[in-house]
Formats: structure tokens, C-alpha cells, sequence
């Protein structure tokens, strides 16, 4: 399916994107500081930015009241497709840096991750507004708190879609630009404690049926290193395979003390849509063998943070973006994978939804170094306001 953008409507899009404005829009939202759980201030600052520009608000709590969700609805009251720009608006727990603009480039906290990306949607939102340019459907502006683990859960979001706060398809303003993510795995953090009845004990004095949690807990370290090498023959093109992977293994005070618990964490990322039931099945299966064998109490949390998702290339989302990212660059993107969890899987996942991963090439993402240029934030408001020229003009299937 082909996507073919008015030329008149490129050139106003080109034009009509405002750069100071956009910087003063990011600055203002950089300015607020906003970890995760504590976003409501910022929340509130985008929602008067928004409300100054003329467009009505609409604040849904989404399960977290201290930073209601914003929300805004751009209707041409003519039939057309729904597509909702996501973002979140609260940063990871790092002291703060504030915003300054130098040298064409934004720095601060949430300039790369991700307020220089919500920055630019919101332009593009103004300036399909102020261009007449969207000739049917409408646009749905959505900003959240507790996207970033492990401080959130991903509540607002889920409540969003739960409520129906969805549209056809869905944009996203992460740190990636370098090629169009059709695929990405699914991600899960792992949280394992082994535990034992009883006192931390000398090792001379142990019992000698006592259970052993740091042997066990190795032995299961060995046990999912062998399962990684297995993992790897399920393959997806862009999206590569699936894995396990332990980061921390903790037990013990001192050298020579039998301990009672044994703490591990780690990820399991799989490639294949739709198999999250069954990677936790086959997760919880093994710990309930060790546990076991063992005699010792094994406790999990496997906390999912999305699935895997496959975006055909047939689907309507992606002729638009690409007619959109062609206009302003010269060039199509390449088809790729993302290599993070990010919202879109959530929104994969739970709403069934085409969510593209697409925004500046920004660096220094959870760091004290967070960069975006300011032609990078522009090119997006650009990408994302004929994106939606394209997209909303046809009528859902």
C-alpha cells in the first residue's frame, strides 16, 4: 500500500513547524523536575502549555492521582483514522540537571528521554492545527507518569488503554532513529529469593540436612546459563533471539556462614508475539523443580514489562510514515527491530495497537548527559505532522 503526501501539504508542514517555539516548549517541560511517581507538576505544565494553545485539556487519573494523565483530542469531525501520540513525561531517579540550550543542541534531564520527544509531537500538533492540514480524522495526545523501572509500573498507561484512551495506531517519541522498529522482543525482570527455615549458621555447625540456598541458587545461575544457549536458536529477522540473563546474585554476610536466603535477578526476553503465558509457565515450572530437589522455598516476581510485537509492513501505519519521513529526509527508513521494552509493547500487548517507536537521535539517555539537537526535534515535529496527514485521511478498515 502506497501513501502519497500532497506536496502542498509538505511544504506547509516544512514551514509551518515552529523551532523557537518547540525549544520553549521542551525547556519548559525540562525545567520541571519529574522522577518517576512525582510527575504531577510537569503534567500540570503541559497541560497549561497546551491549554494556552487553545486546545482542550482532559486530566484521567489512570490509576496514580498524584500526576493525572494529559490528555488532548484533535477531531476534524470528518471520518478517518485515530493516531495517538504517547509519551512519558517523567525522568529516572538521577540528580537533576537543568535545561540550556547551546550551540544548537538541548541538554537537561528528559531532554533525550523523553520531554524533547513529547516537545515535538505537541508541535506537530500545532502546526496540523494551524496549517489546516489534516483533511479527516483526528489526532489523540496522551502524556504519562510511571514508565520508568524499576520506580513505575506502567499503571497510567495500562489504565489509558483500559479506558479506552487508544487510536489506530501509535507514535512514539523514544531515543531511536535510525531505522523503523517492525518487531522487538518481549521483557521480563527477574526477582528470585531462595530462602530456608532457621538461623544464619557458622558452616562447621550446619546441620547436615540443612538446605543449601547459595548452592541452590547457584546451581540454578548454571541452569539458566545452559537454557540461554538453547534460547538462542528462537530467532526472529530484526528482532534477534530470545535470552536469559542474570545481572545480581546475592547470599550471605560473610565467608564462612550458611545463610537462609539467596537473592538473583536478571531478564528473560523472548522474539515471539503472544507467547508471554507461556515463557512465565516454563519460568515458574523450573524454579518449582530446584525448589524441590532443594528443599528450600523458592519466591519469584516476574515482572513483565511487554511483549514481544510484530507490526506487519502491510499495515496502513507504515506507508504513512514512511511517505512522511521520505518527504522530509529524502529517503525511507530501514526496516529494523527495537532493542529496548518501551510503551509500545505495552501498548502492543494490551491494545492491540501498531505503536512505532520513532524519534530524535538523541544521547546520553539515563545519564547526567542527556543531548537532543534542536534540527533533530524539528525533523520529528515534521515526521510526526505528515505521518498523520497521511494516516488519518483513510478511513479504518
Amino acid at each position: 500500500m502506497n501513501c502519497v503526501l500532497p506536496k502542498s501539504s509538505v511544504e506547509k508542514i516544512r514551514r509551518g513547524v515552529d523551532r523557537q517555539r518547540l525549544v520553549d516548549t521542551a525547556m519548559a517541560l525540562i525545567e520541571v523536575p519529574s522522577p518517576t511517581r512525582s510527575a504531577g507538576v510537569v503534567a500540570d505544565r503541559l497541560a497549561s502549555l497546551l491549554e494556552a494553545d487553545g486546545f482542550t485539556v482532559e486530566r484521567f487519573v489512570a490509576d496514580w492521582p498524584e500526576a493525572p494523565a494529559v490528555v488532548v483530542r484533535f477531531d476534524t469531525g470528518k471520518p478517518g483514522r485515530v493516531l495517538q501520540f504517547d509519551g512519558h513525561l517523567d525522568t529516572v531517579h538521577l540528580p537533576f540537571v537543568p535545561p540550556r540550550c547551546e550551540n544548537g543542541n538541548l541538554y537537561g534531564s528528559g531532554a533525550a528521554d523523553m520531554k524533547g520527544g513529547i516537545a515535538a509531537f505537541v508541535e506537530a500538533l500545532r502546526v496540523l492545527r494551524d496549517t489546516q492540514s489534516l483533511s479527516a480524522g483526528s489526532i489523540l495526545l496522551t502524556a504519562h507518569d510511571h514508565h520508568e523501572g524499576p520506580w513505575g509500573d506502567r499503571r497510567q498507561l495500562r489504565a489509558l488503554i483500559r479506558a479506552g484512551y487508544t487510536g489506530d495506531a501509535v507514535l512514539l517519541p523514544e531515543y531511536l532513529a535510525d531505522c523503523l522498529p517492525v518487531v522487538g522482543r518481549g521483557m521480563a525482570v527477574l526477582e528470585i529469593k531462595i530462602s530456608r527455615d532457621g538461623e544464619p549458621v557458622h558452616e562447621v555447625l550446619r546441620p547436615l540436612e540443612q538446605p543449601d540456598v547459595l548452592g541452590t541458587g547457584a546451581e540454578l545461575v548454571v541452569h539458566f546459563r545452559t537454557l540461554n544457549e538453547r534460547l538462542k536458536k528462537n530467532t526472529l529477522p530484526h528482532a534477534g533471539h530470545d535470552s536469559i540473563f542474570v545481572g545480581f546474585f546475592n547470599a550471605g554476610e560473610i565467608f564462612n556462614q550458611s545463610p537462609t536466603e539467596c537473592f538473583i535477578k536478571g531478564t528473560r526476553r523472548w522474539v515471539t508475539p503472544g507467547s508471554l503465558e507461556s515463557v512465565q509457565a516454563e519460568f515458574n515450572r523450573i524454579l518449582e523443580e530446584f525448589a524441590q530437589a532443594s528443599g528450600t522455598r523458592i519466591d519469584a516476581n516476574f515482572d513483565a514489562r511487554g511483549d514481544a510485537f510484530r507490526i506487519e509492513p502491510t499495515d496502513p501505519i507504515i506507508p504513512a510514515f514512511q511517505a512522511a519521513y521520505k518527504a522530509i529526509t529524502g529517503t525511507a527508513l530501514p526496516m529494523g527491530g527495537k532493542p529496548f521494552v518501551d510503551d509500545g509493547n505495552t501498548l502492543s500487548l494490551m491494545g492491540g495497537l501498531p505503536a512505532l517507536t520513532h524519534g530524535p537521535a538523541a544521547t546520553g539517555a539515563h545519564t547526567l548527559q542527556e543531548c537532543v539537537s534542536v534540527l533533530e526535534l524539528v525533523r520529528v515535529a515534521q515526521v510526526y505532522a505528515l505521518t498523520a496527514v497521511g494516516y488519518c485521511a483513510q478511513l479504518p478498515s
